[in-house]
């Protein structure tokens, strides 16, 4: 699919095995986020753009290159929390802004509660961290948000996806990059991706009811 790249990495099928396992503890399950935030980051940012710099090193001098954009972070909260930090580990001056919505559970659409974006300008390129595109409805109105802020290129990137997520964004974004670990199958009568992981945000944050 144009604009989709799914991950096909043996790592990621390895680490989305433990994370799916429903046994598999919180601690261990922001690890593997983490781990698979890191992968999709990786592959999102080949395109960046660079400048030329020249660096003294112990011997001599070199020509580098160095990030030459505005970088933006956008997780939708809260379970996007999770995919920020090994983000930040690989672009450590990038901004972070944050959006949140939940899901109304009659009518399944975004409602939003928390919008932090500044008013000083938008960055160049904003990656928008969401673990989960179930019916795509936070995605499309966080890719909305950033592109009225102004960012100049916008990116999905999410562990787990569902066709109908999928397409939803394609409908509103098509000239939006999604990058998954995973497409699963469907979603349920309830919204949730299947066979998926259970609830992402619940399980990050240790917050299942008993």
């Amino acid at each position: 699919m144009e604009h989709v790249v799914q991950i096909q990495h043996p790592l990621v099928k390895h680490h989305l095995a433990r994370l799916r396992d429903q046994s598999t503890p919180s601690a261990e399950f922001r690890q593997i986020v983490n781990r698979l935030a890191t992968l999709l980051a990786y592959e999102a940012t080949t395109d960046l753009a660079l400048r030329p710099v020249s660096i003294e090193t112990p011997l001599t001098t070199a020509a580098c290159s160095q990030l030459s954009q505005r970088i933006g972070i956008v997780p939708i909260l809260r379970a996007g929390l999770g995919m920020v930090e090994p983000v930040l580990n690989l672009i450590p001056d990038a901004e972070v802004w944050h959006l949140g919505f939940y899901r109304d559970e009659k009518t399944l659409r975004p409602v939003e509660y928390y919008k932090k974006l500044p008013d000083h300008g938008a960055v160049d390129v904003a990656l928008v961290l969401d673990p989960m595109l179930a019916t795509g409805g936070s995605a499309v109105a966080a890719v909305s948000a950033v592109k009225s802020w102004g960012a100049q290129s916008v990116k999905l990137l999410s562990i787990l996806g569902a066709p109908e997520g999928i397409a939803a964004m394609k409908a509103a974004h098509p000239d939006t990059p999604i990058f998954l670990c995973a497409i699963d199958s469907h979603l349920n009568e309830r919204g949730f991706i299947v066979p998926g992981l259970g609830d992402a945000g619940d399980r990050t944050f240790n917050a299942r009811a008993n």
